[in-house]
């Protein structure tokens, strides 16, 4: 019988963020025929991806940590490796990574995804990521901004770097809802009427994704598009300082939280503009299902972001934490339809051509066939 490569893709949880969503989409993906893929999580509660997952034929590992910190699981995914020996674990996040690390048998190849920048992770988190960095045998980071941050610094590990690659994911384009029957269908579901306007932001209300800024450059657009309404898709622990914020600035009515939701890209094209105020990003997954469904698209220049929306291109582009300039770019956008219609088209063509799922889904085949070929800086325990 063939062998199969046995892979783990290991995360720190699988709620809907962007990394989870290519998780959850890209492990079913490879051929079965010559691959096992099966999925590992960390953080217990963030499960929203597992019945994708198991519905797609993906057997999931939950080891069963409330909290990221907790003792539990790396005793669980120590007995994971050790019980049910993969030949690559490949993490996608750098707490997890850097555990399994240091617990995977002796021969285990790693990999590892690099989704967000350096800089954002915290003192520990960082230290022990660049700590055991050099037993990573490839490191592929999800554009040249986060390529760009991994400044491994002297202290942090014995042995040679390992290559890093810049591999640019996508999503599933010919899933993407767009199109006037896709907006009719997605202003139905939210009960939205046919011509009033709309932007949507779909992130975790967390710092890095800024939404404070957004709602100061809301005000601001409301004042000249008073129709207008505003729709954050998401949760997170800064909800309620934003809801208090939307009541505070006297956005009541206007500013819609819709959650977290499972139907994200059919609710995409209900859209005018889609906006992301963010502060940091690796390449975000919703700005990518944003242009496939042809939604005119308003960014902060940060992390991977210029490398999918071109300036005045494919999209608007505005520095981060700059109310005035957001806002002003998010007006110009509801008041222009013949803009916004071109750049939604650009958006469409850009993702088409550029950010689908396939590409990298058959790098990552041609990286687990081939073991030995790349780098070992290092030994597992």
């Amino acid at each position: 019988m063939t062998h199969r490569t046995r892979v783990l893709w290991l995360i720190k949880g699988l709620n809907r963020g962007g990394a989870e969503r290519l998780v959850s989409q890209m492990a079913p993906r490879f051929d079965r025929s010559r691959f096992d893929v099966e999925v590992a999580y960390v953080t217990q509660d963030a499960n929203a991806f597992v019945p994708d997952l198991l519905a797609r034929g993906v057997r999931v590992h939950c080891l069963g940590g409330r909290r990221n910190v907790e003792l539990g699981w790396p005793r669980n995914l120590r007995r994971l490796l050790r019980e049910h020996p993969f030949d690559i674990v490949h993490a996608h996040s750098p707490l997890p990574a850097a555990v399994a690390r240091l617990l995977a048998p002796r021969g285990t190849r790693h990999l590892y995804t690099e989704h967000n920048l350096w800089g954002v992770y915290r003192g520990p988190t960082y230290a022990a990521n660049a700590v055991t960095y050099a037993r990573n045998e490839r490191a592929f980071a999800v554009s040249d901004g986060v390529a760009d941050s991994i400044q491994r610094p002297a202290w942090a590990s014995v042995g040679r770097p390992p290559p890093i690659e810049v591999l640019r994911h996508g999503i599933d384009i010919d899933a993407a809802p767009h199109g006037a029957k896709a907006r009719t269908d997605a202003r139905q579901l939210l009960g939205l009427v046919s011509d009033t306007p709309v932007i949507g932001n779909v992130a975790n209300f967390s710092p890095k994704k800024d939404q404070a800024t957004l709602l100061e450059a809301f005000n601001k657009v409301h004042g000249t598009v008073p129709d207008a309404l505003l729709l954050l898709v998401g949760m997170g622990p800064l909800e309620d300082e934003l809801r208090a914020k939307v009541s505070a600035l006297g956005l009541d009515g206007t500013v819609r939280f819709l959650g977290s939701r499972d139907d994200v890209p059919r609710l995409l094209p209900a859209l005018d503009v889609f906006v992301l105020s963010s502060t940091h990003e690796g390449l975000p997954i919703s700005l990518l299902e944003a242009m496939a469904a042809q939604v005119a698209c308003a960014c902060t220049t940060v992390g991977g972001i210029p490398e999918a929306l071109r300036p005045d291109v494919d999209g608007k582009l505005v520095p981060p934490q700059d109310v005035d300039a957001l806002a002003a770019t998010l007006g110009e956008l509801l008041t222009n339809r013949s803009e916004r219609s071109r750049l939604a088209a650009a958006g469409r063509q850009r993702v088409e051509a550029s950010f689908s799922l396939e590409p990298a889904v058959d790098r990552l085949a041609r990286e687990y066939d081939a073991p030995g070929a790349g780098h070992r800086g290092g030994k597992s325990a």
